[in-house]
């Protein structure tokens, strides 16, 4: 590992060694509170955050590393100055780079020109280290995650597609159901069904709610992403029959509800079910800590 743009870049070998590291970290923080001894992170934000800039922010400081936070009053990056030069000058002085873009190309350029590691913590296209982080919480709750039917209910985006990647990789099934118009991106589809082919997985597609089928567990996220523009009663009357409520978990027989976050409480689920027995949501949260310290000890760690 050179960088984690996506988790589409990934060995399925080497997907499963973050996933035993995170949960290695996680169980004993206190020996890796010096992996990024003298390291500086490069924390870029163009989007507002909670869980990725705490969870980055706090998880370095564990490790013993410094974080240092930017945002667009710090040049506007690809505006003020180009993503290149963002790169190259970075470079000089820290030692890894975190970015929260709107575009996947600006991730992509950041880590061609520059010389340091290079994390996606979102884009338009990817959210890996969201991904890593759910299947951690999930093999927290399975011993064979490659036995785990999910289903993902909602909008297909950026966090749909590394879900879809992660579960190829682990061979593991995956359901996804969205409405029209709204499915995942063609060529994510593509690549995630020759991946899962290659290790014994399924990745599942259709708008038919009905066809859900048994699920272990039931992923969704909002309907409407960050910064989109779409009219949200259009947007209501077109997803409302994708909600997840109780009486959905139950016919699929779900023992688990997840969601990304932030949740709206009666709109893309139910209170019962984002708040209910069942739910991981802030297992998921937590997670995201321990996921990308794996990933900044693999790539930075000493």
């Amino acid at each position: 590992m050179n960088h984690l743009l996506s988790i589409k870049d990934l060995s399925q070998k080497q997907l499963q060694e973050l996933l035993t590291l995170a949960k290695q970290i996680k169980a004993n923080p206190a020996e890796y509170s010096n992996a990024l001894a003298g390291k500086s992170i490069a924390t870029i934000f163009e989007k507002p955050s909670l869980r990725t800039r705490v969870s980055f922010d706090v998880g370095i400081n564990k490790l013993g590393g410094h974080a240092i936070y930017l945002d667009q009053q710090n040049g506007a990056m690809g505006k003020r100055e180009p993503v290149k030069d963002f790169a190259t000058n970075l470079s000089c002085w820290v030692d890894g780079i975190v970015a929260r873009t709107f575009a996947h190309s600006t991730i992509e350029e950041l880590a061609e020109h520059g010389s340091v590691p290079v994390i996606n913590a979102l884009s338009d296209m990817y959210h890996p280290c969201q991904g890593l982080a759910d299947f951690l919480t999930l093999s927290e709750q399975f011993d064979d995650v490659s036995k785990v039917k999910l289903a993902y209910i909602g909008d297909g985006n950026n966090v749909t597609h590394s879900l879809m990647y992660g579960a190829a990789l682990l061979g593991a099934k995956m359901t996804v159901v969205c409405p029209q118009g709204h499915f995942p991106d063609g060529q994510v589809v593509v690549e995630a069904q020759e991946i899962a082919a290659k290790h014994g997985g399924e990745l599942v597609l259709t708008s038919d709610i009905s066809a859900l089928g048994e699920q272990d567990a039931i992923y969704t996220d909002t309907w409407i992403s960050m910064g989109d523009n779409a009219d949200m009663a259009e947007i209501e009357a077109k997803f409302k029959p994708y909600q997840i409520n109780a009486e959905l978990m139950s016919k699929a027989g779900a023992s688990y509800f997840m969601h990304c976050l932030p949740a709206y409480r009666e709109v893309e689920a139910t209170a019962e079910v984002v708040d209910g027995e069942g739910s991981l949501i802030l297992q998921q949260a937590e997670n995201r800590m321990h996921a990308q310290n794996a990933v900044l000890v693999t790539l930075l760690g000493q």
